[in-house]
């Protein structure tokens, strides 16, 4: 059977239902009164799970302002400009 392989808005939105269901394990953790460590370690595991799925987002962008490019000019400076451009501004939240 061949498999069907996931558009990249699919695999985005997997990626967020598996941080949701963090995020719920987090509330839970914290309404059992876990230990703080264990707490802040699934805490940055989640903010981790968001970074990459930010990454994920911005790259397919960036392939799609180069594939949108023109033919003639392999590298359009614009759509390179544009991707950069929210790239930085995904960056600035991260840290």
């Amino acid at each position: 059977m061949a498999s069907v392989e996931k558009t990249d808005t699919e695999k985005a939105l997997n990626r967020l239902r598996r941080i949701e269901g963090q995020v719920r394990g987090l509330q839970r953790m914290i309404s059992e009164d876990k230990r703080c460590e264990d707490v802040l370690t699934q805490l940055a595991a989640t903010r981790a799970a968001l970074d990459r799925v930010g990454v994920f987002l911005i790259s397919n962008r960036m392939k799609e302002c180069l594939k949108h490019s023109s033919v003639e000019i392999k590298m359009n400076d614009e759509a390179v400009e544009e991707a950069f451009e929210v790239f930085m501004k995904y960056i600035q939240h991260v840290k």
